[in-house]
């Protein structure tokens, strides 16, 4: 299946999934999340790794307050050297759990995330050219944060993603400051 198969399909299964039938309390929230921070990128049998800026965007729907499925974009960051460069994103869909501390699903919250990553590795080197490679790979996450109000929450979030590309294995660890609002 190529990428845009793939991407079409993900997005269809969260269509056919968001509908009310599916919220256990009769409602549901659509959901976007905002996400910036610091990814460490490191490649494997390599010494060493580099930091950069993380920042992505996050959607989906709350089938209720402790389930929903989510689609997301994030640019992991860059790496240049030398007139080299490589940078790592990706796109992909999964599960996300919740558990509120507070009344009426406010306050303090822990949540937890799964799903499938496409990412996709370019390299590109001054006066040569470029290449990009592809992989899919599983994600998990965690996060902590506080909901002001139903409509919005901020969190603080880890994310660990893996890619392969050109015969290597690449890491993405992500600590990001989210911001989610609800609709």
């Amino acid at each position: 299946m190529n990428n845009k198969t793939c991407v079409l399909a993900c997005a269809l299964a969260l269509a056919a999934l968001s509908t009310s039938a599916f919220a256990a309390d009769g409602s549901g929230d659509w959901y976007v999340r905002g996400e910036v921070g610091n990814s460490r990128l490191s490649v494997q049998d390599l010494s060493g790794h580099d930091n950069d800026t993380a920042y992505g965007v996050r959607g989906g729907y709350w089938f209720n307050p402790n389930f929903a499925a989510e689609a997301f974009y994030t640019n992991y960051g860059k790496q240049s050297s030398d007139g080299a460069s490589a940078k790592l994103e990706g796109i992909g869909a999964g599960i996300v759990g919740k558990k509120n501390f507070g009344p009426d699903n406010s306050g303090f919250f822990i949540d937890g995330r799964a799903g499938l990553q496409r990412a996709r590795t370019s390299v590109r080197l001054a006066g040569v050219g470029g290449a990009d490679d592809h992989s899919t790979k599983p994600y998990v996450g965690v996060g902590a944060g506080y909901d002001f109000s139903k409509a919005f929450g901020m969190s603080v979030n880890y994310d660990y993603n893996r890619a392969d590309a050109f015969g290597g294995k690449l890491t993405a660890r992500t600590l990001t400051l989210g911001a989610e609002y609800r609709f």
